[in-house]
């Protein structure tokens, strides 16, 4: 689609400028070669103007996020830490991993002390709110070091369902990683939120967890960040994520 000029807004090749996409004039080719769409529209010619905060906007495929102040890290909250920003007992909180930073983030979702792995953490409310709205059904990928030899029958059983005392409960996926002696290591996604989740699900079939640690969250992963480390979302990976919740 070619799209011609308009009188409100950005230039669109400004825009992508801003957002780190090169020089202006290396935005324009990236336009004049289809690579750039706006709202679901092929734009191949110069002109357009957008509004960068409510456009959705395209790169090979990638969404572009919405330029904003707000912060948006990814944490790799180790076991021990409490999933909170300040505790009434004293213990290691979210703070002490945050450093000197003066703006003040809130935490997306929970893991508890015992678990560690990947925590996002924003002050951007509004993304905040429907990443932990259930009716996104946001997944989380989880590795458990479990008590016991795992059957290969136990993920059709978890993908099935079983009934917890608060309700149904069953996971997206589940793979046996390895077993070895009287362990096993599993991983599986699911998109509850509920309590303890993982840890009653896997006590429930007769396989208590040892350790436990979320590996991704949405579009997000871990990857070979560091426990107790931190990092600013890369622009890819923020786009994703609001495409996760169609923000």
């Amino acid at each position: 689609m070619t799209e011609g000029p308009s009188d409100e807004g950005i230039r669109l090749q400004k825009v992508l400028a801003k957002a780190g996409l090169g020089s202006r004039r290396a935005c324009e080719i990236l336009m004049l070669e289809g690579r750039v769409e706006v709202d679901g529209e092929v734009v191949d010619q110069m002109g357009m103007r957008v509004d960068p905060l409510r456009a959705v906007i395209r790169v090979d495929g990638r969404r572009l996020p919405p330029p904003s102040e707000h912060a948006y890290l990814l944490v790799n909250k180790p076991r021990g830490v409490v999933t909170s920003m300040s505790d009434e007992r004293g213990r290691a909180d979210l703070n002490t991993l945050l450093g000197d930073r003066d703006d003040r983030l809130f935490h997306v979702g929970r893991l508890d002390t015992d678990t560690s792995g990947l925590l996002v953490m924003t002050n951007d409310g509004d993304l905040a709110h429907k990443l932990a709205h259930p009716s996104f059904e946001i997944t989380k990928t989880y590795v458990a070091l479990v008590e016991g030899r795992v059957a290969d029958t136990l993920g059709a059983r978890l993908q099935a369902g079983v009934d917890l005392d608060d309700g149904r409960a069953q996971v997206d996926r589940f793979q046996v990683k390895d077993v070895s002696g009287d362990r096993s290591l599993v991983e599986l996604d699911l998109h509850m939120g509920r309590n303890r989740i993982v840890r009653r699900l896997l006590d429930h079939v007769g396989h208590p967890v040892i350790e436990l640690t979320r590996t991704a969250f949405g579009p997000l992963h871990l990857g070979s960040l560091k426990s107790g480390r931190t990092r600013d979302l890369t622009r890819d990976e923020l786009g994703a994520l609001f495409d996760s919740v169609e923000a």
